[in-house]
C-alpha cells in the first residue's frame, strides 16, 4: 500500500476535529498528543519485553499494533499541516541519505571561467610556524615564500590553540572546494565576475565562514573531536548548512560537511600539538595531509616577518 493511499484511508476515520474550540486548533493538538502517547506506549511495550523476556508472549502482536497506531496519528498530523506522507517519506529519505549514506561529490571547481591569476591552485602547500612576537605566541602561515595574512594569537584569556584555526578554513577548501577567507588571503577573489566577487567572495561570505570556523572549534572542544571522535551531532551539521544556504557551497550535504569538520579538527590538533607543520592541500583528491616542519621553516618565516616589519617602518 502506498503511503498516500494509507493516509487517505486514515483520514476517513479522523474525528479529532469534533467539538472544535475556536481559540485553539483542537484537532491538531489532539492528534499530536495522540502521536506522543502512542510513541510512549510503544516504548512501554518494548520495556515489558526487556523486563519479562520470553514470559511476555504477545510482544510481536503488541509491537505491530502500536506501530500501526503511531502510523495512523502520523498520517493525521501530516494532514493537519497539509503535507502528504509520500512527501514526508521522500524528504526524510533524502535527508538520511545525505547524512549517513552520502557520497563525496567530485570537487566542484568554483573557479571555472576565471582567469588563471584568480584561480586557487588545485594543489598547494602552506607552512604553519609558531613565533613569539611582541610578547605573544602567534601562528604564522606562508605559501610560496609569501606570508598569508597576519600573525594570529588565540584572542582568549586561556591559551587554547585557536591561533591555528585556519586549519578549518583549509579543510573547507580541501573537501568542499570553498573558502572565501583563503581566497582573500591568497589574493584569488574572482574579480572577473562582479556578482561572485561581491556575493560569494565578499565581506558577508567571509564573516559567515569565520563564524562557522569559530562554531566548529567550540563544538569540537566540548565534544571530543580532538580525541578522534568520528560522529558529529545532526544539529551542528544542520546549523552549518543553514549558515551557507545563500552561498555557492549550499549544495554540499551533511555527509560532506562532517568530513570537512573532522578533517579540520585532525589538522588543527596536529598543528597545536607540534606547534606547526607543512600542510599539503589537494583539491582534486579533496583531502589534505600534514607533515612535520623542516629545520629551516621557522627561520625562513622569521626572516619574512622581519622584512615585513622593516618595510612597515
Amino acid at each position: 500500500m502506498r503511503l498516500s493511499t494509507y493516509q487517505k484511508s486514515a483520514l476517513e476515520t479522523d474525528h479529532t476535529d469534533k467539538n472544535f474550540d475556536h481559540e485553539i486548533d483542537r484537532g491538531t493538538v489532539v492528534s499530536m498528543l495522540g502521536l506522543a502517547g502512542e510513541l510512549g506506549t510503544l516504548c512501554t511495550t518494548y520495556k515489558k519485553k526487556l523486563r519479562d523476556g520470553n514470559d511476555y508472549k504477545f510482544h510481536d502482536n503488541h509491537i505491530r499494533e502500536e506501530l500501526g497506531d503511531t502510523l495512523w496519528y502520523l498520517a493525521v498530523v501530516s494532514n493537519k499541516f497539509g503535507i502528504s506522507l509520500d512527501e514526508v517519506a521522500k524528504f526524510n529519505m533524502e535527508k538520511i541519505r545525505g547524512r549517513w549514506k552520502g557520497q563525496i561529490k567530485k570537487s566542484k571547481n568554483y573557479d571555472a571561467g576565471a582567469p588563471k591569476s584568480q584561480r586557487i591552485p588545485r594543489k598547494f602547500e602552506i607552512i604553519f610556524t609558531q613565533h613569539q612576537i611582541d610578547g605573544n605566541i602567534r601562528a604564522v602561515m606562508r605559501m610560496d615564500g609569501v606570508l598569508l595574512g597576519d600573525p594570529l594569537t588565540d584572542n582568549a584569556d586561556v591559551e587554547d590553540g585557536y591561533r591555528f584555526h585556519d586549519a578549518f578554513h583549509l579543510a573547507f577548501l580541501a573537501t568542499l572546494g570553498w573558502s572565501p577567507v583563503l581566497r582573500k588571503l591568497m589574493g584569488k577573489k574572482r574579480r572577473f565576475d562582479k556578482l561572485k566577487d561581491e556575493n560569494q567572495d565578499g565581506g558577508r561570505a567571509i564573516v559567515i565562514e569565520e563564524g562557522i570556523a569559530a562554531l566548529v572549534f567550540e563544538y569540537g572542544s566540548d565534544n571530543g573531536l580532538s580525541n578522534g571522535k568520528k560522529i558529529i551531532d545532526d544539529e551542528l551539521l544542520t546549523t552549518l548548512r543553514q549558515m551557507v544556504r545563500r552561498l555557492e557551497v549550499a549544495e554540499r550535504s551533511s555527509y560532506e560537511w562532517q568530513k570537512s569538520v573532522l578533517l579540520g579538527w585532525k589538522i588543527f590538533s596536529s598543528l597545536k600539538q607540534k606547534k606547526g607543520g607543512r600542510l599539503i592541500c589537494d583539491l582534486d583528491k579533496q583531502n589534505a595531509s600534514i607533515k612535520s616542519l623542516r629545520a629551516s621553516d621557522k627561520k625562513i618565516t622569521s626572516g619574512l616577518l622581519r622584512k615585513k616589519k622593516s618595510v612597515a617602518k
